[in-house]
């Protein structure tokens, strides 16, 4: 990634992707925009890679959408063969679970940003706030639809229509995040939570991940249907191969162990 504006780590089938314009705020240039892109499509070919972690270099997430260039003061760093629909499609199409380890500021396009993750674990300084009310932007990257089906549509609208910030706690507690943790433990929690999910049968981990996707869109008697479907597919296609029988086996002790 040109510049550095992406940093990528990875051990054991975990890839952290850290958006790096730190005095920036990590604000959406054109350039990051199509780094982040870029990023998620290879990942969705590296067959190490099973789990994705993403978050903000310094004091945010992404503030969202870089201003200064929007407004003419600095040039555009836009690649017109990448357009922002691109980004939001390659996170969504990765085909992987990816955690939004939210380490602050969470605004806007950063907000939609984070939505787009199967999950989020956030630190005490995070803070999440909509302000496309206030600049004059339609949401353009799915917060209109995800947000009220996460938080209900009246806290949807309280955050949407009056731009307000929303601190981490309150967050969690209308369950947007699924936890809280200080800004040391935020990295570690999310690695912790990423060998945990690496440890789980792969096949039947992305179906499942799949078939929660596919149902949320629909109604229930719907999403029954599609997970009656799955299922006896998936038994169709599982053969109990000693591979197999020991991948259980391994799952099931693990399982063991951690409730003693």
């Amino acid at each position: 990634m040109g510049d550095n504006l992406i940093l990528i780590e990875k051990s054991q089938g975990i890839a952290t992707v850290t958006m790096n314009r730190p005095d920036a705020l990590n604000a959406l240039s054109g350039a990051l925009r199509q780094a982040i892109a870029e990023t998620f499509d290879q990942l969705r070919e590296d067959v190490a890679t099973e789990v994705i972690i993403l978050t903000g270099a310094g004091r945010a997430f992404t503030v969202g959408l870089d201003l200064k260039e929007l407004g003419g003061e600095v040039a555009s760093t836009k690649n017109d063969a990448i357009t922002d629909r691109d980004l939001g499609e390659a996170i969504a199409n990765v085909g992987k679970p990816v955690i939004g380890a939210v380490n602050g500021f969470a605004i806007t396009g950063g907000f939609e940003i984070a939505l787009m993750c199967d999950f989020m674990i956030a630190s005490t300084s995070a803070r999440f706030a909509d302000t496309h009310a206030r600049v004059g932007v339609v949401p353009g990257w799915g917060l209109s639809q995800r947000l009220p089906r996460l938080i209900g549509i009246n806290r949807a609208k309280e955050l949407s229509l009056t731009g307000n910030y929303l601190d981490a706690e309150t967050a969690r507690d209308w369950g947007l995040v699924n936890r809280v943790v200080s800004d040391e433990a935020l990295l570690p929690t999310c690695l912790e939570l990423a060998r945990d999910i690496v440890s789980t049968e792969p096949v039947t981990r992305g179906e499942i991940r799949r078939i929660m996707d596919e149902g949320w869109d629909t109604t229930l008697a719907v999403g029954m249907d599609i997970e009656h479907s799955a299922n006896r597919a998936h038994e169709k296609s599982q053969r109990p191969t000693e591979q197999v029988a020991s991948r259980r086996q391994q799952i099931q002790n693990r399982g063991r162990s951690q409730n003693v």
